[in-house]
């Protein structure tokens, strides 16, 4: 499902964010990236969306070089995946459920397969009676079930979360990470970055600890071929 193959990253400036970077995650994967602040998790997560490429090295998605994908191609991959960010980044002049089927509606889909979508997904992050709510009229947990209603509307089989739970009390982050852990347990293969070490003990799922752009040689054995 995803290879990096001696990749790196680095910035104008010659900052290395990602040194050599090599692992390995099978499809069907609940995948935990953590590590310091700084340490690179969320441009590892850029790369795989292609925000970021690869200075040297490859990314590979479903046997896919996602490094060297023409731009005009970039659009349709990133349809093929889920993002969830910390700040949830809805739109706040739209309701949840408009919210929802932006990624559907781009892509031309009839309107009839857009709302049976839209409230499926909602159904499943449990907002179903909220779909005409607006984003500001939300609790933060709220708000961030909506983003990832939006992000699984589309079926993806990847799904990258960036610190889903930062700006959420210990209940509600529980509850966000029990939530990706459902979809995992449906075949979406997850990446999730998180600094809550002490959720991932409760979930289970496998871990990748970055230190300084490279990986914690502890960690990796189990992401490997």
């Amino acid at each position: 499902m995803i290879r990096f193959d001696h990749m790196t990253k680095r910035y104008e400036g010659g900052r290395d964010a990602l040194r050599n970077i090599s692992f390995e995650v099978p499809k069907g994967e609940l995948v935990f990236l953590t590590g310091p602040s700084g340490a690179g998790k969320s441009t590892l997560l850029k790369l795989l969306a292609c925000i970021e490429r690869p200075t040297r090295g490859q990314v590979f998605v479903n046997d896919r070089n996602i490094g060297r994908l023409p731009n005009r191609q970039i659009p349709r991959y990133r349809q093929q995946i889920g993002l969830v960010f910390q700040d949830n980044k809805l739109l706040q002049d739209r309701s949840a459920f408009d919210n929802v089927a932006l990624p559907l509606i781009i892509t031309g889909m009839h309107q009839r397969e857009v709302g049976r979508r839209v409230r499926a997904a909602l159904d499943q992050v449990g907002l179903l009676k909220k779909e005409k709510s607006a984003p500001r009229t939300l609790s933060l947990g709220e708000q961030q079930r909506v983003g990832i209603a939006r992000a699984v509307v589309s079926r993806p089989g990847l799904l990258v979360a960036d610190e889903p739970t930062g700006n959420l009390d210990p209940e509600l982050s529980l509850d966000i990470m029990r939530l990706f852990k459902r979809f995992n347990d449906i075949g979406v293969t997850m990446v999730i970055a998180t600094h809550d070490l002490n959720l991932l003990n409760q979930l289970g799922g496998k871990r990748l600890v970055l230190k300084d752009g490279e990986i914690d040689e502890h960690t990796l054995p189990e992401f490997k071929r």
